[in-house]
């Protein structure tokens, strides 16, 4: 079974064992997306440590269990899984993410989108949510899937009918965020659907993965997000710091993102990311004033 995990090792991963066998409920799902924002990180450090990945989900859960990340393919494939197995009805879409100097909406296919159905609430009367761990900056807990403006933590979010996919569903980010937003596609998708545009993403000298080592974890408050040596808190007591020595940004990689690396990790990834950075600020000097 290719979303076979080790679903105690999982639960264990993300703070909460007693969950293991539990009935779906809302309260259970948003403790779990919650759990997951804040203890697993969204990154891309395997690309810059030159291992290749895949969108298998067993293959992303085994090494979130192991106290890694991924992005949304990764993130939101094998939480899907987790749901799934947990007894969750879960559909996975087809979606898009605006970058914020990318005006051209759609479900691209550079995203996975994740809802759970059969949860009613008060929040959610037809029982539909949207669970998305791989936008960064972008969710903490999961969203009713209904139109109009939603609270989460410190961030205003907006749901509401896709105007380029239709039947499907436009996700509007706060503006303080890192993208514009995402459209999704109503239909379920596969995660073979997913492979050419992580191959994509992750090899491509014009993808932002490639060229910048990125982390990102939400919690109640805000987000931290990490960009080279750039460490930005978005939401409660904004800051943004560079990162100016190795010492510095192992330390906030393994304080801030949970992210430890062995030395021989250490030793790939810090040469490369300083000199990323150094390259990022000799081209912000040349930029005409």
């Amino acid at each position: 079974m290719p979303d076979a995990i080790d679903v105690p090792a999982y639960l264990a991963r993300l703070g909460l064992p007693e969950l293991a066998g539990h009935v779906p409920s809302v309260p259970a799902l948003k403790a779990l997306h919650r759990a997951h924002a804040e203890r697993v990180p969204y990154e891309c450090l395997e690309i810059h440590l030159d291992r290749p990945t895949t969108v298998c989900p067993a293959e992303s859960a085994r090494r979130i269990i192991f106290g890694r990340g991924g992005y949304c393919f990764h993130l939101n494939g094998a939480f899907s899984a987790l749901l799934r197995t947990l007894g969750y009805c879960v559909t996975r879409h087809v979606g898009g993410v605006q970058g914020n100097a990318d005006p051209v909406a759609g479900a691209s296919g550079n995203h996975l989108v994740v809802t759970v159905s059969g949860l009613p609430s008060a929040e959610s009367p037809e029982g539909d949510w949207l669970v998305d761990l791989g936008m960064g900056d972008g969710l903490h807990g999961p969203l009713p899937l209904v139109e109009g403006q939603h609270q989460d933590g410190p961030f205003r979010y907006g749901l509401r009918a896709s105007v380029v996919e239709p039947g499907g569903w436009r996700f509007d980010h706060d503006p303080r965020g890192s993208f514009l937003g995402m459209d999704f596609r109503a239909e379920p998708a596969r995660m073979s659907d997913f492979r050419a545009k992580h191959e994509e993403l992750s090899t491509s000298p014009e993808s932002g993965f490639v060229r910048v080592a990125t982390a990102a974890r939400r919690d109640a408050t805000g987000a931290d997000v990490l960009r080279g040596l750039m460490l930005t808190r978005i939401g409660a007591d904004p800051s943004r710091t560079v990162l100016s020595d190795e010492v510095a940004y192992f330390n906030a990689l393994a304080d801030v993102f949970g992210i430890v690396l062995p030395g021989p990790d250490r030793a790939v990834l810090w040469p490369r990311v300083r000199d990323a950075h150094r390259r990022w600020e000799q081209e912000q000097a040349d930029l005409p004033r």
